[in-house]
């Protein structure tokens, strides 16, 4: 399951692991105009871990997940930069 809101400055997505137990922490994926952050609570530390990561970045993960093992460089799309 997952929730997506529109706030004022970016795109925020919350991934809940609604699955079989044992339950993960839900994961929270921000996406602002110059970055992307992920975010998750770590109960072990009592933390909340962040990775953030640019659009290009994120592109290439989600390609990245339907390509078999390799290294790949992505074209720019036709009519952008």
């Amino acid at each position: 399951m997952f929730t997506i809101e529109h706030e004022f400055d970016a795109t925020v997505i919350t991934l809940v692991d609604d699955g079989e137990t044992p339950l993960q922490e839900d994961v929270i994926v921000t996406a602002f105009a110059e970055c992307v952050t992920v975010s998750q609570y770590d109960p072990r530390t009592d933390q909340v871990q962040t990775v953030t990561v640019s659009p290009a970045q994120l592109r290439d993960l989600g390609a990245a997940l339907n390509l078999p093992e390799g290294a790949y460089k992505l074209r720019p799309e036709a009519g952008k930069g």
